[in-house]
């Protein structure tokens, strides 16, 4: 009986190791792949002496993808439309304003992630791209021009849910080659949130 019993643990012990390798183990992590957007508040700096006057704060929203490289460096896509709350042209009588005011990019670049304090995590980024805007004018054939751009910005994100944080962020661009001789400095504030995306990975 004993020998019996014997025989059999040294047949179990010989299954366990091939059930172990054919077994996949899970992993769990995250991936450092973020999704936000937000609400923008920015200064134009578009300011005509002449006719139509047009200048002023106005709103918006951005929405960016960002991924992280290495150690707290990644990459960034951003696309913000500035377009609410236009301020009225002041137009001389017999004139009349064609188009609106709307400043739009779409940018991308560098980003860089400090390890977080106390759950505040700060960044910096330097970014670039084109940029159009759209203004009114009295010629109606002449209301929208494109330009290049670049931005230096930064913010902090502070986690609320998961793999939700909460970001704030201060940019400042450089419109160059506006109305072919002009240049563009808008500037803004952005409050809006980005989401982390989670991922399980498999391993035979």
């Amino acid at each position: 009986m004993r020998s019996k019993l014997v025989l059999a643990a040294l047949l179990a012990l010989g299954v366990l190791p091939g059930r172990a390798q054919v077994a996949p183990t899970v992993k769990i992590s995250g991936i450092p792949l973020g999704v936000g957007g937000g609400l923008s508040d920015y200064d134009t700096d578009y300011y005509r002496p002449d006719v139509p006057h047009w200048s002023g704060r106005m709103t918006g929203a951005s929405v960016w993808v960002d991924y992280t490289v290495f150690h707290g460096l990644g990459v960034e896509v951003e696309g913000t439309s500035i377009f609410g709350g236009n301020p009225k042209p002041s137009v001389p009588a017999g004139l009349t304003a064609y188009g609106k005011l709307k400043e739009e990019s779409v940018q991308g670049g560098l980003i860089y992630k400090y390890r977080p304090v106390h759950k505040v995590r700060l960044f910096a980024k330097m970014i670039g791209g084109i940029a159009k805007v759209d203004f009114p004018d009295t010629d109606p054939y002449y209301t929208e021009e494109d330009a290049g751009m670049f931005t230096a910005g930064g913010g902090l994100e502070y986690p609320v849910w998961r793999t939700l944080f909460v970001r704030g962020q201060y940019e400042y661009q450089w419109w160059r080659g506006f109305r072919a001789a002009e240049n563009l400095n808008p500037s803004g504030f952005t409050i809006g949130a980005t989401y982390y995306l989670r991922g399980i990975h498999k391993h035979l």
